[in-house]
């Protein structure tokens, strides 16, 4: 409970929530179905993808830009709507009477609206048809396979408070379509593959899984004497680790590691620049729509990239402790001797 108070500190006191910040703000269409656009892909080219959009897609669109209309501390930075999904980024200009939770709810009111407007509408369609005779094509398409409200109970709401989080975040709401096209695609990379059998140990997968088939593989495991080292002032054991990991990469190695330390992700930057191959062990495990981000999703989209987990449930906010940093890095070692 501590820690999750301690979250927060950067808030001023009696504020939480209604004071001046910017919030990245996630509404899913319930069961996922893409009542709101369908991804166009010109040329099978994902940097051209887009959402076209459908009438309900439109409408919630406006729903969300006329939000500072009642709510004038409030500015829209940036939005993306996805067939299945809304992404929002939102600035608190100064404090407001209401939370920022209370503006994400009214919105959602609005959407659950339009969603009744929209089913009624569905229904009077269905209804002709049957008038008419022409049940054939309208017969699956209830009041129940479209139902309100439109997106599920509980928005996701991020504050963003660290330094480059909005840039990044701006990013990856732009990216969505890109990034939807992609995994389309390329859905060998993007589907999540388990029961991947290494070395009798069972792994879920994302990525290229030919990087397994590789016969030279490596560790990258940052030793805490040579951090230690460093901070007294003698860094070169560090420098010379770090030097020679990446070179053995550019000489054919692939890297394996979990990439804790600030030291091995400075290294997993360098191979991804590269495009070098890398096999990343994580502890999260993968969700239903699991979404690798930033460098790592290019990565896997060019197949110089496989994400294994050992662990079978999906938990995206799961702290790694100092046990699972030994059990990754040890997983590390033992893929690395491994001979496929």
């Amino acid at each position: 409970m501590k820690e999750e108070k301690d979250k927060w500190h950067w808030q001023e006191p009696n504020s939480a929530w209604r004071g001046v910040g910017i919030y990245h703000i996630t509404l899913v269409v319930t069961s996922r179905e893409s009542l709101l656009g369908t991804l166009v892909i010109p040329a099978d080219d994902p940097a051209q993808a887009f959402v076209e959009r459908t009438k309900l897609g439109n409408n919630l669109v406006e729903e969300l830009l006329h939000v500072p209309t009642f709510y004038p501390e409030v500015k829209i930075v940036q939005f993306c709507l996805m067939p299945d999904h809304l992404h929002a980024i939102i600035y608190v200009t100064r404090q407001m009477q209401k939370s920022i939770r209370m503006v994400v709810r009214s919105f959602w009111q609005g959407a659950k609206k339009l969603g009744r407007a929209y089913t009624s509408s569905l229904q009077a369609e269905l209804n002709s048809a049957v008038t008419d005779g022409e049940t054939d094509n309208c017969s699956t398409h209830t009041t129940a396979t479209y139902p309100y409200p439109i997106f599920t109970e509980m928005p996701f709401i991020r504050p963003l408070s660290r330094r480059g989080q909005l840039q990044a975040m701006i990013r990856y709401v732009q990216m969505n379509p890109q990034r939807l096209a992609t995994k389309r695609l390329k859905p060998k990379f993007f589907r999540v593959q388990h029961n991947v059998e290494v070395s009798g140990r069972v792994y879920d997968a994302v990525g290229n899984i030919a990087i397994l088939m590789e016969a030279r593989r490596e560790p990258v495991h940052v030793r805490r004497a040579m951090v230690d080292a460093a901070r007294c002032g003698d860094d070169k054991n560090l420098r010379d680790y770090m030097n020679d990991r990446v070179i053995a990469a550019r000489n054919g190695a692939v890297m394996v590691s979990p990439f804790i330390s600030p030291s091995e992700k400075e290294i997993q930057m360098v191979l991804l620049k590269e495009n070098r191959p890398i096999i990343y062990i994580i502890n999260t495990g993968f969700g239903d729509y699991f979404k690798p981000s930033d460098g790592l999703f290019d990565a896997v989209a060019a197949g110089h990239l496989l994400i294994l987990s050992p662990m079978s449930s999906y938990d995206s906010k799961k702290r790694i402790t100092r046990e699972e940093c030994v059990m990754l890095n040890n997983l590390a070692e033992e893929i690395a001797d491994t001979n496929i």
